[in-house]
């Protein structure tokens, strides 16, 4: 309410200071005829500032804050995938029957083009994933994600993140996993159904981790060269990835 009156004083007082200011005008030329004409061409003009102020301007203002935010957002996504993304997709990798078919999608990472890219993230959607959560050691896939729950945690106090909804939903589908596994006492006697229940949120983390993967690494290529030729040797889906320049 407060605000809602500063606001109203405000107006007037500047409503006030413009019909002075007119007042002004008339005393000292003493033409009215000038003063209507220009007040009748200034709100004429004003729906034409009110365009230009709202929809051009104020778009362009905002399209340089989102492109703004949403690199340091990348920042965020690169500590993430620093941190947690890629060891986790290295993990999953191992409960995928099928892992052989994907890797040899994104082999040769570090000659892909923006195409190329595309076409990878469109394959992600129909791929068709294997997931037998028995397939890995999942009891060190929970000791993973127990040990970055905090990393995590932290991620989401993040209010950029909001702004990033794939990169939010990946987080939670990371959070549901490891508060699965995080009830389970011994994730190796378990029942087939159980299993099955599991391999669902594995896959669903997956697909999420590995589609966001690519988008950061698309970032990577076209802001920092540096940062995805590292990251292009350090291929998770790599067997026997290193970061020695051969």
């Amino acid at each position: 309410m407060k605000k809602f009156q500063w606001q109203l004083i405000l107006g007037f007082s500047l409503a006030a200071i413009s019909f002075a200011m007119y007042c002004i005008h008339f005393l000292i030329f003493r033409d009215s005829h000038h003063i209507y004409i220009y007040l009748l061409g200034d709100i004429a003009f004003l729906p034409i500032e009110v365009l230009l102020v709202t929809l051009v301007i104020d778009r362009v203002m905002s399209a340089r804050e989102k492109k703004s935010m949403l690199n340091k957002l990348n920042m965020v996504i690169g500590a993430f995938f620093s941190e947690v993304g890629s060891g986790l997709l290295h993990r999953f990798s191992k409960f995928d029957l099928n892992s052989q078919n994907i890797k040899k999608e994104f082999i040769s990472l570090s000659r892909f083009s923006d195409k190329d890219f595309d076409k990878a993230f469109a394959m992600t959607s129909r791929f068709k994933y294997s997931i037998n959560s028995k397939a890995g050691d999942i009891s060190e896939l929970k000791l993973f994600l127990a040990g970055k729950r905090g990393f995590m945690l932290r991620l989401l106090e993040n209010p950029n993140l909001l702004e990033h909804e794939k990169f939010t939903e990946l987080l939670w589908a990371v959070f549901h996993l490891t508060e699965e596994l995080d009830c389970r006492k011994d994730c190796q006697l378990l029942p087939e159904s159980d299993f099955s229940h599991l391999s669902g949120d594995i896959k669903r983390a997956y697909i999420l981790l590995i589609q966001e993967w690519l988008a950061y690494i698309k970032h990577l290529k076209h802001n920092y060269p540096y940062l995805y030729s590292l990251a292009s040797r350090m291929n998770p889906f790599e067997d026997d990835p290193s970061a020695i320049v051969s």
